[in-house]
């Protein structure tokens, strides 16, 4: 982790106007000064979200004189769907996206990723908040497909599913309370597949708002699969249709 964070006021607005990716940024509760806003005014300017938590949280990631500024570091860097869904359909392809809502565990996001990039995922879209840092053990369980792959970070994902429909993309939402399998959908067209959270699964203004819900059979007693498994299997489905 100490290769994917930076920490200090100087570092940090330093790494933000030398055009690094800032994957995630933690500020102290009721910090002032002017540095201190030099540094708001810069977040504000390049779009970057801040997280505002209390100074117990960033002696978790680090003990040295943070200032109480904390930022994570990514080699990878961020686009927006609503640039690189025109670009899709100008290249002539049918749209096939994959939705990640709030996964947190670094390595089925890495595994997912690496299967995304194999099947030909044009875009993989995560939330600005409560998803799994893109850093160096992300990169690495993906096998270095992140670096070929659309990473969209979107604020809201519920808007996101409102523009995709109002531009011709179905979305698919896998949920073990789906009654449609996968097999019984069509993947053929411009399609989202979206993911959910490890343990609460797909958040609910997502899953109301997506067109069909889906799911694998399960026959045998354990009645769930590991997220990247479960993203594996459909992504494939969906490709086998759409070969």
């Amino acid at each position: 982790m100490k290769d994917d964070f930076i920490f200090g006021l100087r570092p940090v607005m330093e790494a933000i106007e030398a055009g690094k990716t800032i994957d995630k940024i933690f500020l102290q509760n009721a910090l002032q000064g002017e540095i201190y806003a030099e540094l708001k005014a810069l977040l504000s300017q390049h779009k970057i979200r801040a997280n505002y938590v209390p100074v117990e949280k960033l002696n978790r990631f680090t003990r040295k004189n943070h200032q109480g500024v904390v930022a994570f570091i990514s080699d990878v860097p961020f686009h927006s769907i609503e640039n690189v869904l025109p670009e899709i359909f100008e290249a002539g392809r049918t749209p096939f996206l994959l939705i990640l809502d709030r996964l947190t565990d670094v390595r089925n996001f890495g595994a997912i990723c690496r299967t995304a990039e194999c099947v030909g995922i044009d875009a993989v879209i995560i939330p600005e908040k409560g998803g799994a840092p893109i850093n160096s053990d992300a990169i690495k369980t993906s096998a270095g497909a992140m670096y070929n792959l659309k990473i969209c970070k979107e604020k809201n994902l519920g808007h996101v599913v409102d523009f995709l429909q109002q531009s011709g993309v179905q979305v698919f939402s896998a949920t073990e309370k789906a009654q449609k399998l996968i097999y019984d959908v069509d993947f053929t067209q411009p399609c989202a597949i979206v993911m959910g959270n490890e343990e609460t699964g797909i958040s609910k203004e997502v899953l109301h708002h997506s067109d069909e819900k889906i799911k694998l059979p399960i026959t045998g007693k354990t009645q769930s699969l590991n997220v990247s498994v479960a993203c594996g299997a459909i992504l494939y489905e969906a490709t086998r249709q759409r070969m």
